[in-house]
């Protein structure tokens, strides 16, 4: 495992409501009254090696949630499979975009957070309210209308679609992420019971009742300017955040997590993110990088995420001869 890798002490300042579960469980319900209606459609590309699929269900209140789905060209066998988010205010992007998950064998969904950039799905509930102009904000006055509880109940619906693939192992998938992406992942992780894996990156979304004064860059900020301009409604926007809050849905979680953060990060500061990885109630492993910032281990946290997917999701490793050991003897004996 790359990066400094060592037991974490963080006790939380977050409480969770006494109706969290209740809360959660109703939620996923009223999303799941909605049928899946998923459809898996070739999307046309260049690629010789991956075949690329756009994917659509229904999401919370019914909407469409749009995916690209990529896999193994010609994948026969059940797939391990991950689901994953992007950063705050980023969709599902091009088609093409990271790659690399399907390269190594795995059923890969990469789902748009409603309404954010890069992304085709629309946020389609008028949730009201001031806010202080982004989606962290959005709703906040109020659990039953904030915007992330349509994002979490996306997520969830979506492990739902990638299980519903014929060529996806159902047992064998998980979620992987990281900022925002991240945050959705603990969300995942804690509102699936039997989810196989958890990978997450400088996760968003934790410690929600202190970010405001941990954080002084975006998306954090919002919070700021919101409880600066509303300071009458501070209190019932930090009552709804418990809902969210990473840290609450961590301790609820029981899959084998990869979790990582650079002590040097701004925008998810450690203060936030390792009292998440603290209260993780499954078999964790936490990746410290003392040096980096909102990055954490960059490409290196990557190659610790294929490592630890392959050790979970029972991916084996290609054989080390082969193509690449041919063209290297021939290029000695030249």
């Amino acid at each position: 495992m790359r990066g400094e890798v060592r037991e974490v002490v963080a006790p939380t300042t977050q409480t969770e409501p006494d109706d969290f579960d209740a809360f959660w469980a109703d939620t996923i319900a009223r999303t799941r009254s909605f049928p899946l209606d998923l459809s898996v459609t070739p999307m046309p590309t260049r690629l010789t090696q991956i075949d690329v699929y756009d994917v659509s269900f229904r999401g919370y209140g019914g909407t469409p949630i749009h995916a690209w789905l990529r896999v193994p060209h010609g994948a026969a066998e059940p797939l391990p499979g991950l689901v994953q988010f992007f950063g705050y205010g980023n969709g599902r992007g091009h088609a093409l975009r990271d790659l690399r998950w399907a390269a190594a064998g795995y059923a890969h969904l990469v789902v748009d957070a409603r309404g954010q950039g890069h992304g085709d799905t629309d946020d389609d509930h008028a949730d009201g309210g001031p806010s202080a102009g982004g989606f962290l904000t959005r709703g906040i006055r109020s659990p039953q209308e904030y915007y992330y509880r349509r994002v979490y109940a996306d997520a969830v619906r979506a492990v739902d679609a990638l299980r519903a693939v014929d060529v996806v192992d159902a047992d064998r998938v998980g979620a992987v992420g990281a900022s925002q992406g991240g945050g959705i992942a603990l969300a995942i992780a804690g509102l699936v019971p039997d989810l196989a894996v958890a990978i997450v990156q400088a996760p968003f979304l934790c410690e929600l009742d202190r970010a405001a004064t941990l954080s002084t860059e975006h998306p954090y900020t919002l919070l700021t300017q919101y409880f600066a301009d509303r300071r009458g409604d501070a209190a019932a926007a930090l009552e709804t955040l418990r809902y969210f809050d990473g840290i609450n849905h961590a301790k609820r979680a029981t899959a084998p997590a990869l979790l990582s953060t650079g002590l040097l990060d701004g925008i998810a500061p450690p203060e936030t993110v390792l009292p998440a990885f603290a209260a993780y109630g499954g078999h964790k492993t936490v990746v410290l990088w003392p040096y980096n910032g909102h990055e954490a281990g960059g490409d290196l946290d990557e190659e610790n995420a294929l490592e630890f997917a392959a050790e979970h999701l029972g991916l084996h490793s290609r054989p080390p001869h082969g193509g690449f050991a041919t063209i290297a003897d021939t290029t000695r004996r030249t």
